[in-house]
């Protein structure tokens, strides 16, 4: 742009010294009325003026020219520049008519190369289907071919099977025909044999009945009913363990020929070996002290062989002595004579099933855990019955007690003051 501006001034200041210098040369002409080529001196200045536009107009044109490519081509290139620009446009015509050909083609091909890529990932997602399901087929076929080998190997087992059934069974077929024959015979005896059975029944039936009064009237223990108890510490060779268990079978049978009458002679006690054997092994195995338990296996007749089972618990200090129990409250009214002893009995079924969710062992027979002796119990009632209003009656223990028991107990009982 700084260029084109100084261009601007030079023309304009050299415009201006040439117009300058023809005014002052026709100035001149015209005081001294020269004439050039006989010319009059008026015509002579107005040759001198247009002289001199025609040079102001040379020397810019041919500053112009000299200065810029641009002005040469328009003075003398002009024609050549048109038919450049014309060969140019058709050019940039046909290029731009190319250019949107390859476009539309460019949008063509973007359409068929999405149109491929979903081919594509469908294809892939099928191939991945068909090689899952491949897998699986190649798999069932694997199983079927060993279902196969199994299934041949049973044919052949079965054929074998079978032509030994049909060798035995062509043995049988000559035996049933023996049978049949021997049948016959037999249902002969048959009917005689049915009388004397319907004979032998009515005997069995009145055996039975006497049987059974024999059993209900004269039964030592029930089963289940414990014959003895003891406890069998645990980190003892085998030998201590079967010399502790036979002290204990020892007791159980003094225990039963106590209760029959038989003081003189110990009675017998049938324990099954595998039972008694797993017992020991298993009091050899603990490290803790174990309870064990000799129960009549069923009801026990007088005079019949005594058969026992064993139970095993493993045993450990439940109640220490004076150790808290239970507690309740409750309200007497007086109303009735036998409300104490009821009060004192619910409160004892209380304390029994605490002690059992303790851990202590109950009787089979009536389930009960501890022992009070009737002299306490009937100081408690007894001190119950004048009562009118809230009492709290509390258990404890009496002396250390263990898992097998029994458990003996201190009631203690608490007249809460009365709000009148």
């Amino acid at each position: 742009m700084l260029y084109g501006v100084l261009l601007i001034v030079v023309l304009i200041i050299t415009g201006g010294a040439i117009a300058f210098i023809g005014d002052r040369l026709g100035t001149k002409i015209g005081k001294k009325r020269m004439s050039l080529f006989g010319l009059r001196p008026r015509h002579t200045s107005i040759i001198i003026t247009i002289f001199t536009g025609i040079c102001i107009t040379t020397l810019t044109l041919g500053v112009m020219a000299a200065a810029s490519e641009n002005v040469r081509t328009a003075l003398f290139g002009m024609e050549r520049l048109q038919q450049s620009m014309q060969a140019t446009q058709a050019k940039l015509e046909t290029a731009s008519q190319a250019l949107a050909d390859a476009q539309a083609e460019q949008v063509a091909t973007d359409t068929a190369l999405q149109q491929s890529k979903d081919e594509v990932s469908r294809m892939q997602a099928q191939q991945e289907e068909l090689l899952a399901e491949s897998q699986r087929l190649q798999e069932g076929n694997r199983v079927l071919q060993l279902a196969n080998e199994a299934l041949n190997a049973r044919n052949s087992s079965l054929m074998g099977e079978n032509d030994r059934l049909g060798s035995e069974n062509s043995a049988l077929t000559a035996q049933n025909t023996s049978l049949q024959a021997g049948n016959k015979q037999l249902s002969e005896r048959n009917d005689v044999l049915t009388q004397v059975n319907e004979t032998l029944g009515k005997r069995t039936d009145e055996l039975r009945n006497g049987l059974i009064t024999m059993r209900e009237g004269d039964i030592v223990f029930r089963a289940g009913e414990i014959l003895a108890s003891g406890v069998i510490h645990g980190q003892q060779s085998e030998a201590e363990v079967r010399q502790q268990m036979e002290t204990l079978m020892q007791l159980a049978s003094r225990n039963i020929s106590a209760r029959v009458g038989q003081n003189t002679t110990d009675q017998n006690i049938w324990v099954y070996k595998p039972e008694y054997d797993g017992a020991v092994a298993t009091i050899v195995k603990r490290q803790k002290d174990v309870v064990v338990r000799v129960t009549a296996a069923g009801n026990l007749i007088r005079g019949e062989e005594v058969r026992a089972s064993l139970e095993l618990y493993d045993n450990s200090v439940i109640y220490q002595a004076n150790e808290f129990i239970l507690a309740r409250r409750y309200t007497l009214t007086g109303k009735t004579s036998g409300e104490a002893e009821q009060t004192v009995m619910a409160f004892l079924r209380d304390v029994n099933f605490a002690a059992l969710q303790r851990g202590i062992l109950a009787d089979p027979l009536n389930g009960s855990v501890g022992i009070m002796e009737g002299s306490q119990f009937y100081d408690i009632v007894k001190s119950l019955i004048p009562v009118r209003g809230d009492v709290v009656l509390s258990a404890y223990a009496r002396d250390n007690t263990d898992a097998l028991g029994p458990l003996r107990l201190k009631v203690k009982m608490e007249v809460l003051a009365s709000d009148q």
